[in-house]
């Protein structure tokens, strides 16, 4: 069974075939980071317009690379939300008209659960139940799943995201957009060279990073940042407090639940701080999809409306989009 995905939360224009939830046929991403690049972030309604320009060009594209016409293709399945409104409406109504043109079913798909399934794109398997860390620009979320569409949410983010603590933090050390890919490339120092703070939050399964980024703004102001090492070791000790609080408080959800694997995803998930962190200090088995998964694309839609396609969870033409759409 073969579904057509397409992903348009936000800045990446993405298309992709995947077959029977698992094998990917073609996945095509067209960034636009390079025009947003010099704006330091993302520009809402420039986003929408680069969509409207690339997205039938992927599609096409995606569709050739996997060799498959339009006969072939049991369903689409868009993202509905979260995301930026105007670049949400561009891939549902791109959606829309493909599936009334050629008589496909709709599927509307959480943009977070979405990130999840990527999971299932590589050759590990996913064991019920499971720990959801979901770590992006816009989201730092700990989500239980105990089945196929079984969601529990058990924390989130009370302020910055963790990719958003990055784009801060690589901004306030003058290390360019995106922040995420900039901290990681400079992180280079000691990483006790700063004392940075973790907020812990006792007794929660949140995160909050705000406190850290203040932190490290206070730290610019207060030292000559002139020497490059000085700027190199202060990344290194802010991307280590994000990875010491993402990890340390999704192992002990996972030890404190019983559950049999902590699957990573998001954005954030391709920091390989991040990921040498887990796999050196999780008891529980952990399952984290290649970087190239871990960004915003469309296989990871695809492979999610396959299981809603297989439970029966079909949209109508009605469908509409979920800017703050949640989880769980």
């Amino acid at each position: 069974m073969k579904i057509l995905g397409i992903e348009t939360s936000c800045d990446e224009t993405a298309a992709a075939v995947v077959e029977d939830g698992s094998k990917i046929l073609s996945n095509v991403v067209a960034s636009q980071v390079d025009i947003h690049s010099r704006y330091g972030g993302i520009v809402p309604e420039v986003a929408s317009r680069q969509h409207l320009i690339t997205a039938l060009p992927v599609v096409e594209s995606a569709m050739t690379e996997a060799e498959a016409a339009w006969q072939d293709i049991a369903a689409i399945a868009v993202t509905i939300g979260p995301g930026l409104a105007g670049s949400l409406l561009v891939g549902v109504n791109l959606a829309k008209a493909i599936a009334l043109a050629h008589g496909l079913s709709l599927i509307g798909i959480n943009h977070l659960e979405g990130h999840i399934y990527a999971n299932w794109l590589s050759d590990a398997r996913s064991i019920f139940p499971c720990l959801c860390l979901i770590v992006s620009g816009g989201h730092s979320d700990l989500v239980l799943m105990a089945g196929h569409g079984k969601f529990e949410k058990l924390g989130r983010t009370r302020d910055d995201a963790a990719g958003e603590a990055f784009d801060k933090a690589a901004r306030i050390l003058n290390l360019g957009y995106p922040g995420g890919p900039a901290i990681e490339k400079a992180a280079e120092g000691n990483v006790a060279s700063f004392s940075l703070p973790r907020a812990w939050l006792k007794g929660s399964d949140d995160f909050s990073f705000s406190g850290l980024k203040t932190a490290l703004l206070h730290l610019v102001r207060d030292n000559d940042f002139s020497d490059p090492s000085l700027a190199a070791e202060a990344a290194a000790s802010f991307q280590q407090a994000v990875v010491d609080v993402l990890a340390t408080k999704a192992i002990k959800a996972a030890e404190r639940l019983g559950v049999k694997q902590i699957l990573l995803s998001g954005g954030v998930a391709a920091n390989k701080a991040l990921r040498d962190h887990f796999a050196h200090n999780s008891p529980v088995p952990v399952l984290i999809p290649p970087p190239s998964l871990c960004t915003d694309n469309a296989a990871m839609i695809a492979a999610c409306g396959y299981y809603h396609f297989q439970s029966g969870k079909i949209d109508g033409f009605d469908i509409d989009v979920i800017p703050s759409l949640s989880i769980g």
